[in-house]
């Protein structure tokens, strides 16, 4: 039945789809799920992070340009379909006070009219599980928070006829589950840490458990555990293709693809809202819904 089982992501930067359940999708690629990857802007103001980079005039003056191409060559590794939402990226502002967003960005927009261009999507693709962030965005970007706020309206709205009127926004439909994206997550952190550790090796995770305390950060309730070690070389090769934004030499290569897989082998997801009936905790997005497809 796995031909009409349909996944949607909903993530706010080229990028974050293959930082963020890349090996999930390509798992449930591979069982025939069709799966569409969802990009709320086209990345416009990120910083180019990969120094081998840094400096290029051609990439600076055409960064929206080279993100989508980067985009493109993600797309094609992970064997999802890609479609973007058309907002401008709100950057990420730095400062004390901070700065305020520039006008016209995607975080600036009115929520319930940017969650319509989600809701044209979700009618028109009609997944059951769609995964986005949680209401702090994983980290507190102006666009993944936003990302949140307008997937939670849409994953509602697109059955609402009143709301999003049919002859507007394309026939109605219920998305049936709603999942957030916890992969960066401290149970998995100081697994991995201890792990390289106790193998005498150095970990990258030291300073990040010693400041996950400073940042007051909620412990989220993990309800989904995927295994997906099979695919997390893809997820690699398609985090490398967004070039601008991955140093290759940088801390997301350096636990040894052995060691992830024998220690943590899954990628975990929060179930946010559910139509159908689960047991938790799950070991697939489509559980209470495959039987049934």
């Amino acid at each position: 039945m796995t031909d009409q089982l349909r996944l949607m992501a909903v993530h706010a930067h080229p990028d974050d789809e293959s930082s963020k359940g890349a090996a999930t999708m390509a798992k449930y690629v591979s069982e025939g799920v069709d799966v569409l990857v969802v990009t709320c802007t086209g990345g416009e103001r990120g910083s180019i992070l990969n120094p081998r980079l840094q400096g290029d005039p051609y990439i600076e003056e055409n960064i929206h340009e080279v993100r989508r191409k980067e985009m493109d060559e993600a797309r094609e590794i992970l064997g999802v379909k890609q479609e973007w939402l058309g907002f401008v990226d709100s950057g990420l502002p730095e400062g004390d006070p901070l700065p305020p967003l520039p006008e016209g960005c995607f975080a600036l927009q009115d929520v319930g009219k940017a969650a319509g261009e989600l809701v044209r999507k979700i009618r028109a693709f009609r997944p059951q599980v769609i995964t986005t962030y949680d209401e702090n965005g994983g980290y507190p970007h102006p666009d993944h928070i936003m990302t949140h706020k307008i997937t939670m309206v849409a994953f509602e709205g697109a059955a609402d006829t009143g709301m999003y009127p049919e002859d507007e926004f394309g026939p109605a439909f219920q998305p049936l589950k709603v999942y957030y994206n916890q992969g960066f997550n401290r149970p998995r952190t100081e697994t991995l840490h201890q792990a390289l550790l106790d193998r005498g090796l150095e970990s990258p995770y030291g300073d990040w458990l010693k400041r996950w305390a400073e940042f007051e950060r909620k412990e989220r309730t993990l309800t989904t555990y995927i295994p997906c070690a099979d695919f997390f070389e893809i997820r690699d090769k398609a985090l490398i293709a967004h070039a601008t934004q991955i140093d290759p030499d940088g801390g997301w290569f350096r636990i040894p693809m052995e060691i992830q897989k024998e220690v943590w082998p899954t990628e975990e997801y929060e179930l946010a809202k559910s139509l159908v009936d689960t047991s938790l905790p799950e070991g697939d997005l489509f559980a209470g819904i495959r039987d049934n497809a």
